[in-house]
Protein backbone atom coordinates (compact mmCIF):
# COMPACT_ATOMS: atom_id res chain seq x y z
CA UNK A 1 0.00 0.00 0.00
CA UNK A 2 1.43 3.38 -0.96
CA UNK A 3 1.17 6.40 1.26
CA UNK A 4 1.26 10.11 0.40
CA UNK A 5 4.48 11.97 1.07
CA UNK A 6 3.47 15.41 2.32
CA UNK A 7 5.81 18.36 2.00
CA UNK A 8 6.56 19.79 5.40
CA UNK A 9 6.18 23.55 5.56
CA UNK A 10 7.81 24.39 8.84
CA UNK A 11 6.80 27.42 10.86
CA UNK A 12 9.35 30.12 11.43
CA UNK A 13 9.35 30.34 15.21
CA UNK A 14 12.06 28.71 17.25
CA UNK A 15 9.67 26.57 19.26
CA UNK A 16 8.93 24.63 16.10
CA UNK A 17 12.57 24.59 15.15
CA UNK A 18 13.75 23.20 18.46
CA UNK A 19 11.87 19.93 18.77
CA UNK A 20 12.66 16.31 19.50
CA UNK A 21 14.12 15.67 16.15
CA UNK A 22 15.48 19.29 16.07
CA UNK A 23 18.49 19.19 18.29
CA UNK A 24 19.29 16.08 16.34
CA UNK A 25 18.28 17.22 12.92
CA UNK A 26 20.33 20.35 13.22
CA UNK A 27 23.29 18.18 14.00
CA UNK A 28 22.47 15.48 11.53
CA UNK A 29 20.93 17.05 8.53
CA UNK A 30 22.50 20.46 8.65
CA UNK A 31 26.16 19.73 8.81
CA UNK A 32 27.16 17.71 5.80
CA UNK A 33 26.47 17.91 2.08
CA UNK A 34 23.87 15.39 1.01
CA UNK A 35 24.89 12.45 -1.13
CA UNK A 36 22.60 10.14 -3.02
CA UNK A 37 22.67 6.37 -2.88
CA UNK A 38 23.19 6.33 -6.64
CA UNK A 39 26.36 8.38 -6.26
CA UNK A 40 27.72 5.87 -3.78
CA UNK A 41 26.99 3.04 -6.19
CA UNK A 42 29.13 4.61 -8.86
CA UNK A 43 32.32 4.19 -6.83
CA UNK A 44 34.70 1.56 -8.08
CA UNK A 45 34.86 -1.73 -6.20
CA UNK A 46 38.44 -0.96 -5.23
CA UNK A 47 37.60 2.42 -3.74
CA UNK A 48 34.59 1.03 -1.95
CA UNK A 49 36.66 -1.77 -0.43
CA UNK A 50 39.27 0.72 0.75
CA UNK A 51 36.58 2.86 2.32
CA UNK A 52 35.15 -0.04 4.31
CA UNK A 53 38.18 -0.25 6.57
CA UNK A 54 37.85 1.43 9.95
CA UNK A 55 40.69 3.92 10.30
CA UNK A 56 41.05 4.03 14.06
CA UNK A 57 43.51 6.92 14.08
CA UNK A 58 41.19 9.05 11.95
CA UNK A 59 38.16 8.16 14.03
CA UNK A 60 39.93 9.04 17.27
CA UNK A 61 41.19 12.31 15.79
CA UNK A 62 37.65 13.28 14.86
CA UNK A 63 36.35 12.47 18.33
CA UNK A 64 39.16 14.66 19.68
CA UNK A 65 37.94 17.43 17.36
CA UNK A 66 34.44 17.25 18.87
CA UNK A 67 35.96 17.67 22.32
CA UNK A 68 38.22 20.49 21.13
CA UNK A 69 35.14 22.26 19.70
CA UNK A 70 33.72 22.58 23.20
CA UNK A 71 31.76 19.40 24.00
CA UNK A 72 32.85 18.15 27.43
CA UNK A 73 32.89 14.44 26.64
CA UNK A 74 32.13 12.29 23.60
CA UNK A 75 32.27 8.51 23.27
CA UNK A 76 31.49 6.15 20.44
CA UNK A 77 31.57 2.67 18.97
CA UNK A 78 31.88 1.97 15.24
CA UNK A 79 31.65 -1.39 13.45
CA UNK A 80 32.22 -2.73 9.98
CA UNK A 81 31.36 -6.40 9.88
CA UNK A 82 33.49 -7.91 12.65
CA UNK A 83 35.86 -4.97 12.77
CA UNK A 84 35.33 -2.62 15.69
CA UNK A 85 36.44 0.76 16.99
CA UNK A 86 35.73 2.02 20.51
CA UNK A 87 36.85 5.55 21.27
CA UNK A 88 36.32 8.46 23.63
CA UNK A 89 37.57 11.99 24.22
CA UNK A 90 37.04 14.47 26.99
CA UNK A 91 35.64 14.59 30.49
CA UNK A 92 32.85 12.61 32.13
CA UNK A 93 32.75 14.63 35.36
CA UNK A 94 33.89 18.25 35.50
CA UNK A 95 34.20 18.21 39.28
CA UNK A 96 36.68 15.32 39.37
CA UNK A 97 38.21 15.39 35.89
CA UNK A 98 37.25 11.75 35.33
CA UNK A 99 37.63 10.98 31.62
CA UNK A 100 34.90 9.47 29.47
CA UNK A 101 35.28 5.93 28.16
CA UNK A 102 33.74 4.31 25.14
CA UNK A 103 31.40 1.93 26.98
CA UNK A 104 29.61 4.34 29.34
CA UNK A 105 25.89 3.97 29.89
CA UNK A 106 23.93 6.97 28.67
CA UNK A 107 20.38 8.30 28.42
CA UNK A 108 19.66 7.87 24.71
CA UNK A 109 16.43 9.89 24.45
CA UNK A 110 14.44 9.41 21.28
CA UNK A 111 16.49 6.46 20.10
CA UNK A 112 13.91 4.80 22.38
CA UNK A 113 11.36 5.41 19.63
CA UNK A 114 12.92 2.80 17.37
CA UNK A 115 12.63 0.21 20.17
CA UNK A 116 8.97 1.14 20.76
CA UNK A 117 8.21 1.01 17.04
CA UNK A 118 9.75 -2.46 16.80
CA UNK A 119 7.49 -3.67 19.61
CA UNK A 120 4.41 -2.24 17.86
CA UNK A 121 5.39 -3.85 14.56
CA UNK A 122 5.95 -7.18 16.31
CA UNK A 123 2.36 -6.97 17.53
CA UNK A 124 1.31 -6.06 14.00
CA UNK A 125 2.98 -9.26 12.76
CA UNK A 126 0.96 -11.19 15.35
CA UNK A 127 -2.29 -9.62 14.14
CA UNK A 128 -2.93 -7.65 17.34
CA UNK A 129 -2.27 -4.15 15.96
CA UNK A 130 -3.48 -2.87 12.58
CA UNK A 131 -1.31 0.03 11.45
CA UNK A 132 -4.15 1.64 9.51
CA UNK A 133 -6.79 1.22 12.19
CA UNK A 134 -7.84 4.31 14.19
CA UNK A 135 -5.73 4.67 17.31
CA UNK A 136 -8.88 5.55 19.24
CA UNK A 137 -10.13 2.00 18.73
CA UNK A 138 -7.31 0.83 21.01
CA UNK A 139 -7.22 3.66 23.56
CA UNK A 140 -10.60 5.45 23.37
CA UNK A 141 -10.17 6.97 26.81
CA UNK A 142 -6.86 8.60 25.84
CA UNK A 143 -7.71 9.64 22.28
CA UNK A 144 -11.47 10.12 22.19
CA UNK A 145 -13.90 11.48 19.65
CA UNK A 146 -13.24 12.49 16.08
CA UNK A 147 -9.49 12.70 16.56
CA UNK A 148 -9.40 9.12 17.79
CA UNK A 149 -11.22 8.07 14.62
CA UNK A 150 -8.94 10.01 12.26
CA UNK A 151 -5.50 9.32 13.72
CA UNK A 152 -4.21 5.86 12.81
CA UNK A 153 -1.48 3.84 14.48
CA UNK A 154 0.73 4.47 11.44
CA UNK A 155 0.31 8.23 11.88
CA UNK A 156 1.56 7.94 15.46
CA UNK A 157 4.56 5.94 14.30
CA UNK A 158 5.62 8.36 11.57
CA UNK A 159 4.61 11.65 13.25
CA UNK A 160 1.87 12.58 10.80
CA UNK A 161 -0.87 12.54 13.47
CA UNK A 162 -0.85 16.30 14.04
CA UNK A 163 -1.05 15.74 17.81
CA UNK A 164 0.92 18.34 19.73
CA UNK A 165 4.00 17.54 21.81
CA UNK A 166 3.54 17.47 25.60
CA UNK A 167 6.94 18.90 26.58
CA UNK A 168 5.96 22.55 26.94
CA UNK A 169 3.21 21.64 29.41
CA UNK A 170 5.24 19.02 31.26
CA UNK A 171 7.92 21.68 31.84
CA UNK A 172 5.81 24.86 32.03
CA UNK A 173 8.59 27.34 32.76
CA UNK A 174 9.80 26.81 29.19
CA UNK A 175 6.73 28.73 28.04
CA UNK A 176 8.09 31.76 29.90
CA UNK A 177 11.58 31.31 28.49
CA UNK A 178 13.17 29.98 31.69
CA UNK A 179 14.40 26.55 32.71
CA UNK A 180 13.29 26.44 36.37
CA UNK A 181 10.90 23.53 35.85
CA UNK A 182 13.79 21.32 34.75
CA UNK A 183 15.00 21.51 38.36
CA UNK A 184 11.56 21.58 39.97
CA UNK A 185 10.61 18.27 38.30
CA UNK A 186 13.89 16.39 38.69
CA UNK A 187 12.34 13.74 40.99
CA UNK A 188 8.73 13.89 39.79
CA UNK A 189 6.94 10.74 38.65
CA UNK A 190 4.50 11.53 35.88
CA UNK A 191 2.13 8.96 34.40
CA UNK A 192 1.65 8.33 30.66
CA UNK A 193 -2.00 9.42 30.76
CA UNK A 194 -0.98 12.82 32.11
CA UNK A 195 1.63 13.32 29.38
CA UNK A 196 -0.86 12.28 26.71
CA UNK A 197 -3.44 14.59 28.21
CA UNK A 198 -1.13 17.57 27.76
CA UNK A 199 -0.63 16.85 24.07
CA UNK A 200 -4.24 15.96 23.31
CA UNK A 201 -5.59 19.03 25.12
CA UNK A 202 -3.80 21.32 22.69
CA UNK A 203 -5.26 22.04 19.24
CA UNK A 204 -4.27 19.82 16.32
CA UNK A 205 -1.27 21.15 14.43
CA UNK A 206 -2.85 19.98 11.16
CA UNK A 207 -5.41 17.54 9.84
CA UNK A 208 -4.21 13.99 10.58
CA UNK A 209 -2.17 12.51 7.76
CA UNK A 210 -1.65 15.76 5.82
CA UNK A 211 1.68 16.96 7.22
CA UNK A 212 4.56 16.02 9.53
CA UNK A 213 5.48 17.24 13.00
CA UNK A 214 7.65 15.48 15.57
CA UNK A 215 5.73 14.76 18.76
CA UNK A 216 6.70 12.72 21.80
CA UNK A 217 2.99 12.35 22.59
CA UNK A 218 2.72 9.95 19.65
CA UNK A 219 5.11 7.48 21.22
CA UNK A 220 3.66 7.59 24.70
CA UNK A 221 0.32 6.78 23.05
CA UNK A 222 1.95 3.85 21.27
CA UNK A 223 3.17 2.57 24.62
CA UNK A 224 -0.39 2.62 25.93
CA UNK A 225 -1.61 0.82 22.81
CA UNK A 226 0.94 -1.90 23.58
CA UNK A 227 -0.38 -2.06 27.14
CA UNK A 228 -3.94 -2.45 25.87
CA UNK A 229 -3.34 -5.17 23.28
CA UNK A 230 -0.89 -7.27 25.33
CA UNK A 231 -2.03 -6.65 28.90
CA UNK A 232 1.62 -5.99 29.84
CA UNK A 233 3.52 -2.94 31.00
CA UNK A 234 4.95 -1.57 27.72
CA UNK A 235 8.45 -1.01 29.07
CA UNK A 236 8.63 -4.58 30.36
CA UNK A 237 7.26 -5.82 27.04
CA UNK A 238 9.95 -3.93 25.09
CA UNK A 239 12.61 -5.27 27.47
CA UNK A 240 11.45 -8.85 26.81
CA UNK A 241 10.62 -8.77 23.11
CA UNK A 242 13.17 -6.25 21.83
CA UNK A 243 16.05 -5.64 24.23
CA UNK A 244 16.61 -9.24 25.34
CA UNK A 245 15.84 -10.65 21.90
CA UNK A 246 18.56 -8.42 20.43
CA UNK A 247 21.02 -9.66 23.04
CA UNK A 248 21.62 -6.27 24.67
CA UNK A 249 23.37 -6.30 28.03
CA UNK A 250 23.46 -2.65 29.09
CA UNK A 251 20.10 -1.34 27.85
CA UNK A 252 17.13 -0.85 30.14
CA UNK A 253 14.23 1.37 31.15
CA UNK A 254 14.99 3.06 34.49
CA UNK A 255 11.36 3.36 35.60
CA UNK A 256 11.08 5.81 38.50
CA UNK A 257 14.73 5.42 39.57
CA UNK A 258 16.46 8.75 38.85
CA UNK A 259 19.93 7.18 38.94
CA UNK A 260 21.72 5.37 36.12
CA UNK A 261 23.01 1.95 37.09
CA UNK A 262 26.64 1.35 36.22
CA UNK A 263 29.40 3.59 34.90
CA UNK A 264 28.14 6.76 33.21
CA UNK A 265 29.07 10.38 32.62
CA UNK A 266 27.58 13.45 34.20
CA UNK A 267 25.14 15.06 31.77
CA UNK A 268 25.38 18.82 31.38
CA UNK A 269 22.62 21.03 29.98
CA UNK A 270 23.29 24.53 28.63
CA UNK A 271 19.90 25.16 26.99
CA UNK A 272 21.37 27.59 24.45
CA UNK A 273 23.02 29.67 27.19
CA UNK A 274 20.02 29.94 29.50
CA UNK A 275 21.83 27.70 32.00
CA UNK A 276 25.27 29.18 32.59
CA UNK A 277 27.37 27.38 33.59
CA UNK A 278 25.76 24.19 32.27
CA UNK A 279 24.13 22.08 35.00
CA UNK A 280 24.34 18.33 35.60
CA UNK A 281 21.07 16.45 34.97
CA UNK A 282 22.40 12.91 35.06
CA UNK A 283 20.21 12.19 38.10
CA UNK A 284 16.66 12.54 36.77
CA UNK A 285 13.33 10.73 36.98
CA UNK A 286 12.72 9.84 33.34
CA UNK A 287 9.02 9.00 33.55
CA UNK A 288 8.56 12.19 31.53
CA UNK A 289 10.12 10.29 28.59
CA UNK A 290 8.65 6.80 28.97
CA UNK A 291 8.27 4.88 25.72
CA UNK A 292 9.17 8.07 23.83
CA UNK A 293 12.61 8.57 25.33
CA UNK A 294 13.53 7.08 28.73
CA UNK A 295 15.90 4.32 27.64
CA UNK A 296 19.46 3.91 28.98
CA UNK A 297 22.00 2.20 26.70
CA UNK A 298 25.60 2.19 25.44
CA UNK A 299 27.07 2.84 21.98
CA UNK A 300 27.97 -0.83 21.69
CA UNK A 301 24.42 -1.98 22.50
CA UNK A 302 22.91 0.49 20.05
CA UNK A 303 25.11 -0.86 17.26
CA UNK A 304 24.04 -4.40 18.14
CA UNK A 305 20.39 -3.34 18.16
CA UNK A 306 20.37 -1.58 14.80
CA UNK A 307 22.34 -4.40 13.18
CA UNK A 308 19.82 -6.94 14.50
CA UNK A 309 16.95 -4.78 13.26
CA UNK A 310 18.27 -4.03 9.77
CA UNK A 311 19.38 -7.62 9.14
CA UNK A 312 15.90 -8.96 9.94
CA UNK A 313 16.48 -10.54 13.36
CA UNK A 314 13.76 -8.55 15.14
CA UNK A 315 10.99 -8.19 12.54
CA UNK A 316 9.59 -10.16 9.61
CA UNK A 317 10.47 -8.74 6.20
CA UNK A 318 6.99 -7.27 5.66
CA UNK A 319 7.12 -5.28 8.91
CA UNK A 320 10.69 -4.15 8.30
CA UNK A 321 9.64 -2.89 4.87
CA UNK A 322 6.76 -0.99 6.48
CA UNK A 323 9.18 0.51 8.98
CA UNK A 324 11.35 1.81 6.16
CA UNK A 325 8.46 3.36 4.21
CA UNK A 326 9.23 7.03 4.72
CA UNK A 327 7.91 10.56 4.47
CA UNK A 328 10.10 13.37 3.23
CA UNK A 329 10.83 15.98 5.88
CA UNK A 330 11.86 19.31 4.39
CA UNK A 331 13.30 22.50 5.83
CA UNK A 332 11.90 25.91 5.08
CA UNK A 333 14.03 26.15 1.94
CA UNK A 334 12.23 23.06 0.62
CA UNK A 335 15.29 20.83 0.96
CA UNK A 336 14.81 17.25 2.15
CA UNK A 337 16.66 16.90 5.45
CA UNK A 338 15.63 13.35 6.28
CA UNK A 339 13.17 10.59 5.43
CA UNK A 340 11.13 9.55 8.47
CA UNK A 341 9.71 6.04 8.60
CA UNK A 342 8.10 4.20 11.50
CA UNK A 343 10.36 5.07 14.42
CA UNK A 344 13.46 5.18 12.22
CA UNK A 345 14.73 7.62 9.63
CA UNK A 346 17.25 7.77 6.83
CA UNK A 347 19.44 10.65 5.81
CA UNK A 348 22.01 11.14 3.09
CA UNK A 349 25.74 10.89 3.69
CA UNK A 350 28.65 11.20 1.25
CA UNK A 351 28.51 7.42 0.72
CA UNK A 352 24.75 7.00 0.48
CA UNK A 353 21.79 6.74 2.83
CA UNK A 354 22.13 5.78 6.50
CA UNK A 355 19.37 4.52 8.82
CA UNK A 356 18.88 5.12 12.53
CA UNK A 357 17.73 7.73 15.01
CA UNK A 358 19.11 10.34 17.32
CA UNK A 359 18.12 11.31 20.82
CA UNK A 360 18.40 14.14 23.27
CA UNK A 361 17.35 14.63 26.88
CA UNK A 362 18.51 17.17 29.42
CA UNK A 363 22.30 16.94 29.29
CA UNK A 364 22.65 13.91 27.02
CA UNK A 365 22.79 13.56 23.25
CA UNK A 366 22.96 10.41 21.12
CA UNK A 367 23.22 9.54 17.45
CA UNK A 368 23.10 6.02 16.01
CA UNK A 369 23.28 5.35 12.26
CA UNK A 370 23.87 2.28 10.08
CA UNK A 371 24.36 1.40 6.47
CA UNK A 372 21.13 0.04 4.95
CA UNK A 373 22.33 -3.57 5.30
CA UNK A 374 23.42 -3.08 8.92
CA UNK A 375 27.06 -3.99 8.30
CA UNK A 376 28.68 -0.58 8.80
CA UNK A 377 27.48 1.54 11.71
CA UNK A 378 28.30 3.78 14.61
CA UNK A 379 26.72 5.17 17.76
CA UNK A 380 27.83 8.33 19.50
CA UNK A 381 27.06 9.78 22.93
CA UNK A 382 27.96 13.22 24.31
CA UNK A 383 27.37 14.93 27.62
CA UNK A 384 26.80 18.61 26.82
CA UNK A 385 23.46 19.55 25.27
CA UNK A 386 22.25 22.66 23.45
CA UNK A 387 25.67 24.24 23.43
CA UNK A 388 24.60 26.28 20.39
CA UNK A 389 23.30 29.84 20.71
CA UNK A 390 20.10 31.34 19.34
CA UNK A 391 20.75 33.80 16.55
CA UNK A 392 20.08 37.51 16.97
CA UNK A 393 16.81 37.26 15.06
CA UNK A 394 15.55 34.53 17.41
CA UNK A 395 14.64 32.33 14.43
CA UNK A 396 17.23 29.58 14.68
CA UNK A 397 20.65 28.59 15.94
CA UNK A 398 24.02 30.02 15.03
CA UNK A 399 26.46 27.49 13.55
CA UNK A 400 28.72 25.83 16.12
CA UNK A 401 32.03 24.10 15.35
CA UNK A 402 30.99 21.05 17.39
CA UNK A 403 28.15 20.40 14.92
CA UNK A 404 30.58 20.29 12.01
CA UNK A 405 32.98 18.11 14.00
CA UNK A 406 30.24 15.59 14.80
CA UNK A 407 29.22 15.41 11.17
CA UNK A 408 32.86 14.94 10.19
CA UNK A 409 33.06 12.01 12.63
CA UNK A 410 29.77 10.61 11.32
CA UNK A 411 31.03 10.63 7.75
CA UNK A 412 34.34 9.02 8.68
CA UNK A 413 32.58 6.34 10.73
CA UNK A 414 30.10 5.47 7.98
CA UNK A 415 32.07 6.19 4.84
CA UNK A 416 35.71 5.72 5.80
CA UNK A 417 38.42 6.87 3.43
CA UNK A 418 35.96 7.48 0.61
CA UNK A 419 34.47 10.51 2.34
CA UNK A 420 35.37 13.73 0.50
CA UNK A 421 36.56 16.73 2.47
CA UNK A 422 34.04 19.57 2.18
CA UNK A 423 35.44 22.76 0.64
CA UNK A 424 34.35 24.72 3.71
CA UNK A 425 32.75 24.13 7.06
CA UNK A 426 29.02 23.52 6.59
CA UNK A 427 26.49 25.66 8.38
CA UNK A 428 23.43 24.82 10.38
CA UNK A 429 20.32 25.70 8.39
CA UNK A 430 17.17 27.09 9.90
CA UNK A 431 14.97 24.25 10.99
CA UNK A 432 11.51 24.13 12.44
CA UNK A 433 10.39 20.61 12.87
CA UNK A 434 13.06 19.21 15.09
CA UNK A 435 15.28 20.07 18.16
CA UNK A 436 18.48 18.99 16.49
CA UNK A 437 17.27 15.57 16.51
CA UNK A 438 17.50 16.30 20.51
CA UNK A 439 15.45 13.65 19.65
CA UNK A 440 13.44 13.46 22.84
CA UNK A 441 14.05 17.08 22.94
CA UNK A 442 10.93 19.11 23.18
CA UNK A 443 9.10 21.35 20.81
CA UNK A 444 9.92 24.42 22.78
CA UNK A 445 8.30 27.81 22.94
CA UNK A 446 10.11 30.80 21.55
CA UNK A 447 12.98 31.78 23.81
CA UNK A 448 14.33 35.30 24.21
CA UNK A 449 17.89 35.91 23.16
CA UNK A 450 19.32 36.96 25.50
CA UNK A 451 16.80 35.67 28.06
CA UNK A 452 14.73 38.27 29.83
CA UNK A 453 14.74 36.23 33.06
CA UNK A 454 17.84 34.49 34.41
CA UNK A 455 17.67 30.70 34.45
CA UNK A 456 17.57 28.95 37.80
Amino acid sequence: MSHPRPVVRPARRLHRAVSATAVAVALLAGLAPAASAAGAGERTAEAAAAGRRLDRAELQARLDAVRDAGVYGVFSAARDGRERFDGAAGTADLSTGRPVRADLRHRVGSVTKTFTAVAVLQQNAKGRVDLDRPAGDYVPDLLPGERGRKVTVRMLLNHTSGIEDYIADAFPSLQQGTTGSLDDHRYRTIRPAELIGYGVARPQRFEPGTDWSYSNTNYVLLGEILRKVTGQDPERLIAKDVIRRAGLRDTYFPGTDPHIRGAHARMYESFYGLIDPPRDYSVYNMTWGGTAGALVSTPQDLNTFYRALLTGDLLPRRQLDQMRTTYEVRNEQGEVILHYGLGIYSLDTPCGPAWGHDGGVWGAGTLALSSPDGTRQFALGYNLMKYQRINDAGTGLDPHPADAAMTDYRDQALCGRTVPKPPQAPTVPKHDSVEAPAPLSPALPALPAPPAVPAR
